[in-house]
């Protein structure tokens, strides 16, 4: 459900006929320009999406007859739109504001030119509409790479961050990671609003990293490239020492990176951690110190 106050502040619009309901129910993050439905083509007029008027559909309006226009404008309200956008701070005609509110539909209207405005409102309609879930660990930004520290509890996941934070690395999120997948092949990681820019570190308790550290060191957002599990060292089992196979997992149905890195006295986790980042950059420049190294013994 789309709510349609944060529809109007999210895109900086002006309410001219207000919304007779709080929320929307749009499943799709495309709008529709009512250009064909004004010369009165219906036969695939997508009436449940936002509609969209730029200068095209308005000059076409204001050269209609008082009474054609009635006609058309109640054509089109007498479908169930969730609502209309006038772009470019255009002035509606007289008919369209009293129709639309007798047909219980909303008008606003945007200063942006049609095209920034539509790009501006399905990149608002993509996150809003995308498939979301909760995920724990800590999202931190790491040489512009989002990497997603999961592990058990107590593992040491915010003592990591906390030491990426002070070599000037960002948090995104601790202990609580919203996810959604903005596209098929990318997710995108938030803080819930309640707990952002905290982080609670054992012995201590909550701290404010933005308060602490600065601004630079806090991040509303990040993609997420790269998934790094911390778990306790286990003798018996056998860990990549070479690199050589690439594991990943799947999120939301997108598969993403990710490594294992076994903790131990004497380790240090930001460094490692670092050192994955930068690994994973040059992999998707295409550079493999594995690969370099197995060309090296074949010569």
């Amino acid at each position: 459900m789309i709510s349609a106050k944060e529809f109007q502040e999210a895109l900086h619009l002006e309410c001219l006929v207000e919304p007779s309901c709080e929320q929307w129910d749009i499943r799709s993050p495309e709008l529709n320009r009512p250009g064909m439905q004004f010369c009165g083509f219906y036969e695939y007029f997508a009436f449940e999406r936002p509609q969209v008027i730029g200068k095209v559909e308005m000059t076409y309006l204001e050269r209609r007859s008082a009474e054609e226009r009635k006609a058309i404008l109640e054509k089109f309200f007498s479908f169930r739109i969730p609502c209309l956008i006038i772009c470019r701070n255009m002035e509606p005609p007289p008919e369209l504001e009293s129709i639309a509110r007798a047909h219980h539909v909303c008008v606003f209207r945007s200063a942006s030119v049609t095209a920034k405005f539509t790009a501006n409102a399905i990149m608002y309609l993509n996150r809003c509409l995308a498939p979301h879930l909760t995920r724990h660990g800590v999202l931190l930004d790491v040489y512009g790479v989002g990497i997603l520290l999961t592990g058990k509890s107590g593992v040491g996941k915010s003592e990591a961050a906390l030491e990426l934070i002070k070599r000037g690395h960002q948090l995104v999120a601790d202990d609580v990671v919203d996810i959604c997948r903005i596209t098929d092949s990318r997710l995108i990681g938030t803080c819930p609003e309640r707990i952002r820019h905290l982080m609670e570190i054992r012995g201590i308790g909550v701290i404010d990293i933005r308060a602490m550290y600065g601004i630079g060191a806090v991040a509303f957002s990040k993609t997420i490239d790269l998934m790094i599990e911390l778990e306790a060292w286990d003798e018996t089992r056998s860990y990549d020492r070479i690199g050589i196979g690439e594991d990943s997992t799947e999120i939301l149905g997108v598969k993403i990176p990710r490594q294992t890195i076994p903790i131990k006295p004497g380790r240090n986790l930001a460094i490692i951690v670092e050192v994955a980042a930068r690994n994973l950059s040059l992999r998707q420049l295409g550079y493999s110190a594995v690969r370099e190294l197995n060309s090296a013994f074949q010569q």
